[in-house]
């Protein structure tokens, strides 16, 4: 099965001015070599710090952010380079959900004009079947019709995110990109969205690049996990291998910040040494290894640390500061 999303070494640099004349002097490599897939009806989370750029990435993605390198593909067509216009069409199929529901959402729009506005756009339906719609749209994210006539700033957060979330299904898209979409709600109201999300997956076929910081909530959610430290993907693989295999040293950093629900149980938490590099000017061999003044990082200035297949489906940085011997040695044989 062809994939939804190929993404295919994307880097995504904004650049820095100054001095007298604002001449560029430098970039800000937010994101700086990412490759995935994401399959049909499949979930892919994309997790790591704040500043990390997982959102610069999904902007990009969907073409909000203007990409340097790289290619997107979606649903077989390359649309990197594509003008406003060419895009328009493909945007029916390929929505995104953004972080913060208070300053997504117009706040002089009614809710039935904020939903309505992407029918009106593209051209769907007669005034009375996109109000038809709006309504069926409302009740579907779990909210009753009489709320098209209100604003905004009458709802809750976790109702006002169901409101963007009704946005984004407007014109039946085929991927929703959702930039954390829990995030700025409460734990209480967190479950009742990501439990929308799927439910709506479930029954629409949806494909979603789910992004987060929180490893708890993305493992309730995700088919697969990407995890992403300082613009690069550094660990991708199952659900399970990540939360019970990880690999990776900064993988298992966060993992050991997810709260362990019984209280009888113990857990080590892994407290991060040092400060993450600047992207500006980023080290130049391992930027976690960096981090944490690791004695092997000489070794991994100009190397190669792309990522490599260190059990079937399970790829990992080829990065000896951030790899437990015996799995530095197991990849380097496999790669051998």
């Amino acid at each position: 099965m062809s994939p939804i999303l190929s993404v295919n070494d994307l880097k995504v640099h904004f650049p820095v001015t100054g001095g007298l004349l604002m001449r560029q002097i430098g970039s800000v490599r937010a994101v700086d070599g990412v490759s995935f897939d994401i399959a049909p009806g499949e979930t892919l989370g994309l997790v790591g710090e704040s500043g990390c750029g997982k959102s610069t990435l999904g902007k990009a993605i969907v073409r909000l952010n203007d990409i340097k390198s790289g290619s997107v593909q979606f649903d077989g067509q390359d649309i990197t380079h594509l003008s406003r216009s060419a895009m328009r069409p493909l945007r029916r199929e390929l929505q995104m959900v953004f972080q913060d529901p208070v300053e997504s959402l117009n706040a002089r729009h009614s809710v039935r004009e904020i939903i309505e506005e992407p029918l009106i756009i593209h051209g769907r339906g007669s005034s009375a079947q996109r109000r038809k719609r709006v309504d069926e749209l409302l009740e579907r994210v779990g909210l009753q019709s009489s709320a098209a006539e209100r604003y905004p700033f009458e709802f809750s957060g976790g109702q006002r995110q169901r409101i963007g979330i009704a946005r984004a299904l407007a014109l039946n898209p085929k991927l929703i990109v959702c930039d954390e979409p829990v995030s700025a709600l409460d734990v209480s109201v967190q479950s009742q969205v990501l439990n929308l999300l799927l439910e709506l997956q479930k029954d629409l076929g949806l494909s979603y690049l789910f992004i987060a910081h929180n490893l708890a909530v993305v493992k309730h959610v995700s088919d697969r996990v990407a995890v992403m430290y300082l613009g690069k993907i550094v660990e991708l693989a199952d659900a399970e291998a990540i939360y019970h295999r990880p690999k990776h040293a900064y993988t298992k950093a966060l993992l050991s910040a997810i709260p362990e629900p019984d209280p009888t149980l113990e857990k080590k938490r892994i407290l991060l040494e040092g400060d993450v590099p600047s992207p500006i000017d980023p080290p130049k061999g391992s930027a976690f290894g960096h981090r944490i003044k690791h004695p092997r990082y000489e070794e991994t200035i100009g190397a190669d640390l792309s990522l490599r297949e260190i059990e079937p489906g399970h790829w990992v940085a080829a990065d000896p500061c951030c790899l437990e011997p015996a799995d530095w040695a197991k990849l380097s044989v496999a790669t051998a």
